[in-house]
């Protein structure tokens, strides 16, 4: 199994920075994929981003939800078992509850795909 542990989060004013880190234990090399989701009070939870590597080499290939597009990026240091978010140029909008999650796929549909979550942490943007 694979075991993920979210931290960074924090509460923020509009337009400042954080950076989210995604912490993996156990068989790593079985979960090609990692994603960020994000689910704020009385919503869905979200897409935000995800990272493939096909090799142990390689540093991934990443998608990103087109409302987080030239603000955020994901990045993976595969030394250190850690996947890591930058996020810049933080909006009110961004606000949520993000959580990390893993895929045996490299090409996952959905939330649905992703076999292993961490427990989240709170991201506030606010004035």
């Amino acid at each position: 199994q694979v075991r993920l542990s979210e931290s960074g989060g924090g509460l923020v004013q509009p337009g400042e920075s954080l950076r989210l880190s995604c912490a993996a234990s156990g068989d790593i090399y079985a979960t090609p994929t990692i994603g960020w989701y994000r689910q704020a009070p009385e919503k869905e939870r979200e897409f935000v981003a995800t990272i493939t590597t096909i090799s142990r080499g390689d540093g991934g290939t990443t998608k990103y939800a087109d409302s987080v597009k030239g603000r955020f990026t994901m990045s993976r240091d595969n030394a250190q078992n850690t996947a890591f978010l930058q996020m810049n140029n933080l909006k009110p909008e961004d606000s949520g509850i993000y959580y990390c999650a893993a895929s045996p796929l490299r090409r996952p549909g959905g939330e649905g795909e992703f076999d292993y979550w961490g427990q989240g942490t709170q991201v506030t943007v606010s004035s």
